[in-house]
């Protein structure tokens, strides 16, 4: 009995789904399947990065001219406002963090009613915040999250629009969406293009050039708004050099084979033609189309960089769930079918299993250690502010958001991410007068001189192919340093001399 009348509250009365109330359920669903990672130290290096380019803004430094990533500046003024704001909170990072997935799969709503049904939207927008918060280390706050967040809104104007005037704001919107990843950018150009070919096929011309006009116009804005702090203080070759041309060696740096691509490709090629054949999407809808040349523009983006990987694909899957949402809304069985509370309880107990397992782990944490925060990037500042309150002279190789919780900064401004040490193809771009990764390292290690070096327990330093670093990093360690103690995964090395 007491299953029965919960199925039956768990269905959906689509009638009563206005916008706040979805917003709500959403916000609410987003904050229960996320809220356990909160209190991690980082789930994503990329997180680390962004948050400690972030500080070094607030901190008074554009981004590139004090600490370097490989990201447009949109993805660090969030992190600089909201640590402004709120001061060292990761609790404030991750809530915000869940405001934009909310936010994203609030407009996946709004485009799959457009589109179908409210029921099509509200099961495509819980989707949504399925697909971003879970599979992968995609729990914390990343650049894809925020670039959704202003894309799906601008998407909506477009699919929408009917005011001139309209356009202008989707531009601005999009434009912000590419100043916070870059990729994205192909998608933007796919649909002014659709945007000119929508009129101009009606031999709209003059109003086909007006929208696109002030499409375009509207992106060119933003873009120039992330410039001009560069320009005012004549350093423009750093943005140009570090948010486009780093961008597009890296890309090309790089790329996999596109064997990796293929079964991405393969996989939609069969889904799309199938949905054809049977005629489930009316590819003829022009509401359809834009979602449509949205999901080329980033299908697209990702054959261009070579990669697929679980933060890209938050990219793909706000979009492409719309129209599998409106597939399987039109398929007969599911049209009959009348267990949706069922469904809905099943998806409950089944799909936030990453998350029951992060309560459980947070709980056990509390009740052994006294605190929901976990992770090396807390215990290990704490160690070092308890042991070596004075010194700043430190090198994260891993945990590196530890700089963070020690008020320090990376050495150099290629180890503001640890990664970058070995990325020698990007190191023109921020005038580092290294060539290599093999001189940097070696110029932290001899130069610099860390006295204190944190590396993960167990694991190489650097990527696996970049054996000459590894065994350099190594060897440099055994020689100059001791090993001083453990901190949960965490290594630390304190210089001999």
């Amino acid at each position: 009995m007491m299953l029965n009348r919960l199925i039956k509250a768990l269905t959906p009365n689509y009638s009563i789904l206005g916008d706040y109330r979805v917003f709500s359920l959403l916000m609410l669903a987003a904050t229960l399947i996320r809220f356990p990672f909160f209190f991690r130290d980082y789930i994503d290096r990329d997180e680390s990065t962004f948050i400690l380019m972030g500080q070094s803004w607030v901190d008074g430094f554009l981004p590139y001219t004090e600490l370097w990533d490989l990201k447009p500046p949109i993805t660090f003024l969030f992190f600089a406002g909201i640590i402004y704001v709120f001061g060292k909170s990761f609790l404030a990072i991750r809530l915000i963090g869940t405001l934009l997935v909310a936010t994203t799969a609030f407009f996946t709503f709004k485009i799959g009613t457009s589109l179908g049904t409210k029921k099509v939207g509200f099961w495509a927008a819980m989707a949504a915040v399925a697909l971003q918060s879970l599979f992968g280390s995609i729990q914390g706050v990343m650049s894809e999250h925020l670039c959704m967040a202003f894309f799906m809104p601008g998407l909506w104007l477009l699919v929408q629009s009917k005011k001139i005037g309209s356009y202008l704001l989707a531009g601005l919107l999009i434009g912000l969406a590419v100043m916070t990843k870059l990729n994205i950018a192909y998608t933007a150009l796919f649909l002014g293009l659709y945007l000119l070919y929508s009129y101009f096929s009606k031999k709209e011309y003059l109003k086909g050039a007006k929208t696109a006009l002030l499409y375009g116009m509207g992106i060119l804005l933003i873009v120039a708004a992330t410039f001009l702090p560069y320009y005012g203080r004549a350093r423009g070759e750093i943005w140009w050099n570090s948010v486009v041309l780093a961008a597009l060696e890296y890309a090309g740096a790089r790329r996999s084979s596109i064997l990796n691509l293929a079964p991405t490709f393969v996989v939609l090629g069969v889904f799309f033609l199938f949905a054809w054949k049977k005629n489930y999407l009316d590819f003829r809808d022009r509401k359809v189309q834009w979602v449509l040349v949205a999901v080329i523009g980033a299908l697209f983006s990702f054959a261009k960089g070579g990669r697929i990987n679980s933060h890209y694909l938050i990219q793909l899957h706000p979009l492409l769930i719309i129209l599998v949402a409106l597939c399987i809304a039109a398929v007969p069985f599911f049209q009959r079918w009348k267990h949706v509370g069922l469904l809905a309880l099943f998806l409950i107990v089944v799909v936030p299993a990453e998350s029951y397992l992060e309560y459980y782990r947070i709980a056990k944490h509390r009740i052994e250690r006294g605190t929901f925060f976990n992770g090396e990037g807390i215990s290990v500042p704490k160690y070092l502010l308890k042991n070596h309150p004075n010194e700043k002279n430190v090198l994260f190789l891993g945990y590196h958001i530890g700089y963070w919780g020690i008020d320090s900064k990376p050495p150099t401004m290629s180890a503001t991410h640890p990664s970058n040490i070995c990325r020698n193809e990007l190191f023109p771009y921020y005038q580092n007068p290294r060539k290599t990764g093999i001189e940097e390292l070696t110029y932290i290690m001899t130069v610099v001189r860390p006295a204190i070096v944190i590396t993960r327990t167990n694991r190489l330093k650097f990527d696996k192919k970049l054996k000459a670093e590894n065994i350099y990093i190594d060897q440099y360690l055994e020689k100059y340093y001791t090993l001083e103690t453990q901190v949960e995964r965490a290594d630390i090395y304190r210089r001999l001399e």
